[in-house]
């Protein structure tokens, strides 16, 4: 912004200087008491970002069948408060609510409102679109209010790979702050071996790294030269009702966080909308299930296709000379992925697939086989962008046949001067 500031600029920095005059301590004190540039919180509470999970057993493996080897949520939890008995799931009272088990879970059976992919995506958006860099972190490692461009979660372990993955392709000015041995005397054991998974698939799935912050005196909360002016222009027109982006149209032009979210859920409702005009029923006229993360992931991919070849899915392939046609996959497929076409034919959305297995598990003539595919097929058509590419592409062609004939013409004028001219 350097190169192009103007008197919006100017007063901004006035004001900063005026309020560093008004309070020449605060950043000492803000550090002291731990708390962010203007807030005064009452106290700082862990509780208050922690969440008793709950659970929806229909998309459960273990409760879908017996057969499953699924105990994802078991494992993950740090001390044994998740029972499994008879097509149920009890969460007992000794629950911690780390939220790891929302995490482990490869179907979303267990729902948390504040761990929701699409939640947690928005509010790294939020941070990541108005500063510098963003961080997110976990209380423990926090321990303290959080400032605007932070993110705090119950357990580092909380943030699926498909979230990750979003967030990397979108947001490169993103990174974990944990402190060295934060982790050792957590009671979440396998917290940071989730974080380290999730973020290792991650970056080979977006081509990149995530940034790591270990030492909290590099923390900064810095916001963006286009934000601050967009907050100070938006603060002008509520203060004095005059329309002053109009005057500044390089203001006007700045996207604002809501309206980058709002851009976002309008992608993902689209691609939602044409996945099931595409194939979001089965055959049986029951309505495929696409899960948050799922949705999460195919919306980065049609924005940046390139990146399918990094992507490894597990889904199942059929041995057709082995299938019965039974039914029991389709029965038993979380997200009905699974279908019997014309009752002739197995066939599997790539879309919808979670990759869990149980399908396979369920199989007793052993027809099917979970096979490693990249991310190819997960790639959804984007109808408004193929659109708008075929309208470049015929202005294009319309442009350059104009500029031969324009060319032509003009060649024949000067072959018709050089012959006066002789």
């Amino acid at each position: 912004m350097a190169q192009n500031r103007d008197a919006i600029d100017d007063i901004i920095d006035i004001s900063k200087g005026f309020d560093a005059l008004k309070n020449p301590f605060g950043s000492l004190t803000d550090a002291l008491l731990g708390t962010a540039t203007g807030e005064e919180p009452a106290h700082w509470n862990p509780a208050d970002y922690k969440e008793r999970p709950r659970v929806n057993v229909l998309p459960c493996l273990a409760c879908k069948s017996e057969k499953s080897d699924c105990h994802a949520c078991m494992d993950a939890c740090p001390v044994n408060a998740i029972e499994i008995e008879d097509g149920t799931i009890e969460i007992l009272d000794t629950c911690r609510k780390c939220g790891l088990c929302v995490a482990a879970c490869p179907t979303e059976a267990f729902v948390s409102p504040r761990l929701k992919p699409k939640k947690l995506y928005d509010a790294v958006a939020r941070a990541a679109t108005a500063h510098e860099t963003a961080y997110v972190t976990c209380t423990r490692a926090l321990r303290r209010i959080p400032r605007e461009n932070e993110v705090v979660v119950a357990c580092v372990g909380d943030v699926t790979r498909e979230t990750w993955f979003s967030i990397m392709t979108d947001f490169p000015n993103v990174s974990v702050y944990l402190p060295l041995d934060i982790c050792t005397n957590c009671r979440n054991a396998c917290g940071e071996e989730m974080l380290g998974e999730a973020i290792a698939e991650a970056e080979e799935w977006a081509g990149r790294g995530m940034g790591l912050e270990i030492e909290a005196r590099d923390l900064k909360c810095v916001k963006r030269r286009e934000y601050e002016r967009k907050e100070f222009v938006d603060n002008m027109v509520r203060q004095t009702g005059l329309a002053v982006s109009k005057l500044t149209p390089a203001t006007a032009a700045v996207a604002s966080v809501t309206q980058r979210l709002r851009e976002h859920t309008s992608r993902v409702s689209a691609l939602e909308k044409t996945l099931n005009t595409a194939c979001g029923t089965t055959s049986a006229k029951r309505r495929r299930v696409l899960t948050e993360g799922r949705q999460l992931m195919l919306s980065s991919l049609q924005q940046h296709p390139e990146l399918a070849e990094n992507i490894r899915v597990q889904r199942p392939v059929c041995d057709f000379d082995k299938c019965m046609l039974c039914g029991d996959c389709v029965a038993v497929c979380p997200t009905f992925a699974c279908d019997i076409v014309n009752g002739k034919k197995l066939s599997i959305e790539p879309t919808y697939c979670v990759g869990c297995g149980l399908c396979a598990q369920v199989c007793e003539d052993h027809a099917l086989t979970m096979t490693e595919f990249d991310g190819a097929d997960l790639v959804v058509p984007d109808p408004e962008a193929e659109r708008k590419a075929r309208l470049a592409a015929e202005a294009k062609a319309e442009y350059a046949e104009a500029k031969a004939e324009v060319k032509e013409k003009l060649t024949k004028v000067l072959d018709n001067v050089e012959k006066l001219a002789d």
